[in-house]
């Protein structure tokens, strides 16, 4: 497999600091937002107070990095094998497939180094696929050979159980044995993204300090000395992430325990707050809403509807305790998709702050520049993960992707859904389907996957398809919501956020029957989404459907339900949930 692109900083290692910008050559635009004020206590002097981060180049290391210095240190990138060799401190957050870390690790002497650190007992923290490297080998593409610290085989989930792989959500712990930066923390959810995992064994024991239960119990963390390594990501784990975090910063530091009136369980359902973002008549850019996506206001001045500046939104809702934060840019990257300045320093300038998972959409595609410059899907999706996204989110590309794949049963590899999978692994590609209801008489009359609905059409119409669209809901397509999501699923998606263009904005209900339909049909998750208006369509939605998470825009924006009060709902109807 091969690795990511990135952009050298160095000759010797094709490392890439996600620090630094690479596309210098972007056009001004307005930049009406502040960038929100960061606050970290600084550790005690300048020798304490450098972590050394291992970044290999691939995904979101920008957020590890932020999280890092919002506890009060600074960040040394590792550029030789010596770097390791020599830090006080080493993080890793592995990010992407394992065949490619390992080849990257190998050519460039790392592996070596990074053996000879742990076999030292220095103080070391792996973060999800850093874990997973400790081990002896993995099936991913594989069987390819890991660092061969820890005894066992990394395997991937076993979806036939009626788990949906990859393992996608907060999660609870279970704490096997001391392990120092996880005390107090088996009461609270942590964030696992992934499709493999490493099994506990007589073995392994002596390494395990806690393990996760997604149709088996797997190794969640193991410790030995001041070694560490965790598969779920702190970074992206909230309060209780950046604890853990601090406490391997400050291992000598006693931590006041807080007091926790309930104790997590299991998977919870997730709640995610969207952000759709554009630019207003003036060029500024805005979190808008749309009503069955027309987000412009009927009135003489047919303005855009503002609701809010994006950055300070979205910290908003992370102190609110949304699970995830969506943006959709709704107008961007028309022309030119890695000329919207304005979006990357959205993502960059929240990253600094917000420590749950990000996703953004909008023109993540192949283009080619005014001056005939080609990029590629996948350059485009890499500099959103360095910018400080966690998941991309594609729409249009994918149904175009997904038509070819049905029309021609081959897999081409080209396109964008097929390469970003690839390379950062599925579970970093969320599909985003706008389909939209076509009543019919009769199930024959159409070729699509049709239901009977619970609703009559305006003409008594029970049957009805989902026809999909592109452009932001302005074109239909000859593919039904049904098909499409089963080819994506194939083509490499890992998760699907279910929009329906007739219930955009109502606030009448999630349309129960297109959830159902799909969340039956795949074994990825699916994400809820449009037409929520009240508490009560979340625990609808939850109890009626498979969705793993439900996701609203307009009645956060407005505060007309609040996320907390969404969560204690939910709770109220015994439905797993983090608080």
């Amino acid at each position: 497999m091969e690795a990511p692109p990135f952009a050298s900083s160095t000759k010797t290692l094709p490392f890439r600091s996600s620090s630094a910008s690479s596309l210098l050559f972007l056009p001004k635009t307005h930049l009406n937002f502040r960038r929100p004020r960061s606050f970290s206590v600084r550790a005690s002097s300048a020798a304490d107070s450098v972590v050394t981060l291992l970044d290999y180049g691939a995904g979101n290391v920008r957020s590890v990095r932020n999280a890092i210095r919002h506890l009060g240190f600074d960040v040394k990138d590792v550029q030789t094998p010596e770097d390791i060799l020599n830090a006080e401190r080493l993080v890793f957050p592995g990010v992407g497939a394992f065949a490619a870390a390992m080849d990257v690790l190998n050519k460039n002497g790392m592996a070596e180094a990074i053996c000879s650190y742990i076999e030292k007992d220095r103080p070391f923290l792996g973060i999800c696929l850093g874990l997973q490297l400790l081990f002896e080998s993995s099936e991913e593409n594989g069987p390819v050979k890991g660092l061969g610290l820890i005894p066992g085989v990394v395997g991937r989930f076993d979806s036939s159980n009626g788990f949906r792989v990859p393992h996608i959500g907060w999660n609870a712990l279970q704490i096997e044995k001391d392990s120092l930066i996880l005390d107090d923390v088996g009461s609270h959810h942590v964030y696992f993204v992934h499709s493999y995992r490493a099994m506990p064994s007589d073995e392994n024991k002596d390494w395990v300090s806690s393990t996760c239960n997604y149709g088996d119990n797997f190794i969640a963390s193991v410790r030995r000395g001041n070694v560490h390594a965790v598969q779920f990501h702190p970074e992206k784990s909230g309060d209780v992430g950046l604890t853990i975090l601090r406490r391997f910063l400050y291992p000598k530091t006693n931590l006041e325990k807080k007091p926790t009136e309930r104790k997590a369980l299991k998977l919870a359902k997730r709640v995610i707050a969207c952000l759709d973002v554009r630019t207003n008549d003036r060029g500024d850019l805005v979190v808008t809403k749309g009503d069955q996506y027309d987000v412009r206001k009927h009135t003489k001045e047919n303005e855009v509807r503002e609701l809010g500046k994006p950055v300070e939104l979205a910290r908003q809702y992370y102190k609110d305790g949304a699970d995830e934060v969506s943006f959709l840019n709704i107008t961007g990257f028309r022309d030119f998709p890695l000329g919207d300045l304005p979006m990357l320093q959205v993502l960059r300038y929240t990253s600094e702050n917000v420590f749950v998972p990000l996703t953004v959409g909008g023109g993540i595609r192949d283009f080619t520049d005014a001056n005939g410059r080609h990029y590629s899907s996948l350059e485009v999706a890499s500099e959103y993960f360095r910018c400080g996204a966690d998941k991309i989110s594609i729409g249009s590309d994918a149904v175009y992707a997904a038509e070819e794949y049905l029309r021609t049963g081959v897999k081409s590899g080209k396109s964008s859904l097929e390469q970003i999978s690839r390379v950062y692994g599925n579970q970093a590609v969320v599909v985003s389907i706008d389909p939209r209801r076509v009543y019919v008489k009769n199930p024959k009359d159409v070729e699509f996957k049709t239901i009977r609905v619970a609703n009559p059409g305006p003409n008594g119409e029970e049957f009805a398809w989902y026809q999909c669209t592109v452009s932001g809901g302005r074109e239909g397509r000859p593919i039904g919501a049904y098909e499409l999501a089963k080819a994506v699923e194939e083509l490499g998606a890992g998760e699907i956020l279910l929009n329906c263009i007739d219930c955009d904005g109502q606030k009448k209900g999630f349309d129960i029957d297109l959830i159902k339909l799909i969340s039956d049909t795949v074994s990825i998750p699916v994400i809820a989404s449009s037409g929520a208006g009240s508490a009560e369509h979340f625990s609808e939605v939850f109890r009626k459907t498979n969705a793993s998470a439900a996701l609203a825009a307009g009645i956060f924006h407005r505060k007309e339900v609040p996320i907390q009060s969404v969560k204690e709902h939910l709770l109220n109807e015994h439905i797993e949930v983090r608080i």
